[in-house]
């Protein structure tokens, strides 16, 4: 049987509260950053690294708090962190393909340049800044 919040030990109330505090400081920021920066490109960084360092902020103040509370080992908190850990890049990537593929099929002139195969194994063997002659 699970014991009310009120009756978890005070160590363990410190861990939940600094976890969650942790993680929701970072889906804020994630946030904060999608509404800050400029184009989508840029946007599509900011909430992936929120979402993901977040949940597992949010995912270990869970665990502490059932585990104390149930008396028991408790991990099925780790299967929705692999789950968004895994699921959130790789949306974010797809989305951000399917956005560039349109863009360049439209002419958008927000488009990051594409790059050329030949001349990035030259800049990261070569040793020279990518981008650069």
């Amino acid at each position: 049987m699970i014991q009310p919040a009120a009756d978890i030990p005070v160590w363990a109330a410190i861990a939940v509260a600094f976890f969650l505090l942790v993680g929701s400081g970072l889906a804020l920021i994630g946030a904060i950053g999608f509404l800050r920066l400029p184009t989508f490109y840029e946007r599509i960084h900011a909430p992936t690294l929120g979402t993901s360092w977040g949940i597992g902020g949010v995912m270990l103040a869970s665990m502490i708090f059932f585990t104390v509370s149930s008396g028991r080992l408790v991990f099925h908190e780790i299967l929705i962190g692999i789950f968004v850990t895994v699921t959130t890049p790789i949306t974010f990537m797809l989305l951000a393909r399917a956005a560039l593929h349109r863009d360049r099929a439209e002419g958008n002139g927000n488009v990051p340049d594409k790059l050329d195969k030949s001349q990035v194994a030259k800049d990261v063997l070569g040793g020279n800044e990518p981008g650069k002659e």
